[in-house]
C-alpha cells in the first residue's frame, strides 16, 4: 500500500490555483479532473465516491444525491464562495457532514468589483468602448451630451443588504462624496453603519430615494425575485441597479423590460440566473447592461487565500476539529 493510500481522500471539482493545490496535497490524497474544464455532474458524482472530503464551487450542487454517491465517512465540505444556496445545509447537518465556506477573505475584492461595475454603468463605459470599436466615436464626439453618463459625487446610494461586503462597498462609497448612503435588510445595524452616517430604511422607500442601488444581500427563498416589476416601478427612471449577490434575487425578464422601457437607467450584473448566460440572452443585447462573469471574487491574492481558508476547513473537518469558518 502506498502512502497515498493512507492519506484523506479529497475530490476538487475544478482545477484550482497551484498554491491551494500543493496545500491540500500535503496532507491528503487529492483527485482531481484534468484541465480546466468542470466536471459534468455524472462525473462529479463519480468523482465523489468514497471520499472524505469535497472541495465544491457554487456551480455544484451539495443534495442528498450527491450526499448519498459520497458515501457515509465524507466528512467535510468546502465551498469555494460565501453565497450557500447551492448546498442542503440542513441535510449536511443531519448527516454530520461539516460544511465551510469563504467568509471575510473575498470582502474587499468583492467590494471593489461592486464600485468598478457601479462606475461602469455610471459612466457607459460599455457604449464608449463599443464606440471606440466600431468607429462611431468620430462621428459623434462632437455632440455635447454624447455618452453623458451619471456622477457618483452628490447621489444617493442605496445597499440591500449591509453585511460585510455591503458595509465594505458603502465605507468605499463614502469618499466619493455622495449626498446619502441609505440601506435596508431585515435589521437595522447601527454599529456597522453609524460611523458611515448610513440610514436604515425601508425596501420600497430605498427605491424611492437611491440614484445607484448595490445588491450585496445573500439569497434565500424570501428574497428570490425581489427586484420584480413592481420593484423597477418604485426606482428613478435615471437610477442604476448593481447585483454582486445571486441572480436569483432580480427577476431577469422584468429587468430587460424595465432597461428596454427606460424604467431605470442601467445595470450592471456580476451574477444571473443562469451561469453562465446564454449569448443570446436579450439582456446581453442591451447598450444599458453590463454583464461580467461572476469574477467579483477574482483576484491573484483572494483566489489564494480563499484556497488557504478552504484547505484550513478540510484538515480541521478529517481531524474533526471544528471548522474555521463553518456554514453552520
Amino acid at each position: 500500500m502506498s502512502s497515498s493510500d493512507q492519506l484523506p481522500r479529497v475530490y476538487v471539482a475544478r482545477s484550482i490555483p497551484p498554491h491551494g493545490m500543493a496545500r491540500l496535497r500535503e496532507r491528503c490524497h487529492v483527485i482531481a479532473p484534468e484541465g480546466d474544464e468542470a466536471p459534468t455532474r455524472q462525473e462529479f458524482l463519480d468523482g465523489a465516491r468514497g471520499m472524505d472530503a469535497l472541495f465544491v464551487f457554487p456551480n455544484v450542487k451539495v443534495d442528498k444525491e450527491l450526499l448519498d454517491a459520497a458515501g457515509p465517512q465524507l466528512k467535510v465540505i468546502a465551498t469555494y464562495s460565501v453565497g450557500l444556496d447551492h448546498i442542503d445545509i440542513n441535510l449536511c447537518k443531519e448527516r454530520g457532514v461539516q460544511v465551510g465556506y469563504t467568509p471575510g477573505v473575498l470582502t474587499t475584492a468583492t467590494a471593489e468589483t461592486g464600485i468598478s461595475l457601479l462606475m461602469a454603468t455610471a459612466r457607459r463605459m460599455g457604449e464608449c468602448i463599443q464606440a471606440v470599436k466600431d468607429g462611431s466615436w468620430g462621428t459623434k464626439w462632437e455632440r455635447s451630451m454624447w455618452l453623458a453618463g451619471s456622477e457618483i459625487a452628490g447621489s444617493v446610494i442605496g445597499i440591500v443588504g449591509l453585511g460585510r461586503i455591503g458595509l465594505a462597498i458603502a465605507k468605499r462609497l463614502a469618499s466619493f462624496e455622495v449626498s446619502k448612503i441609505v440601506y435596508t435588510g431585515r435589521n437595522p445595524r447601527p454599529e456597522s453603519a453609524d460611523p458611515i452616517g448610513a440610514e436604515y430604511v425601508t425596501f420600497n422607500d430605498l427605491l424611492g430615494q437611491s440614484d445607484f442601488v448595490v445588491i450585496a444581500c445573500s439569497v434565500n427563498e424570501s428574497n428570490k425575485g425581489l427586484f420584480n416589476a413592481e420593484a423597477f416601478k418604485k426606482m428613478k427612471k435615471s437610477s442604476i441597479l448593481i447585483n454582486i449577490s445571486r441572480g436569483a434575487v432580480i427577476d431577469q425578464d422584468a429587468l430587460y423590460e424595465a432597461l428596454k422601457s427606460g424604467e431605470i437607467g442601467a445595470a450592471g450584473l456580476d451574477v444571473t440566473t443562469p451561469e453562465p448566460l446564454p449569448p443570446t440572452d436579450p439582456l446581453l443585447a442591451l447598450p444599458n447592461c453590463i454583464v461580467t462573469p461572476h469574477v467579483a471574487s477574482c483576484t491573484v491574492t483572494t483566489r489564494n487565500n480563499m484556497c488557504d481558508l478552504m484547505a484550513d476547513n478540510i484538515f480541521a473537518g478529517l481531524e474533526g476539529r471544528p471548522l474555521k469558518t463553518p456554514a453552520y
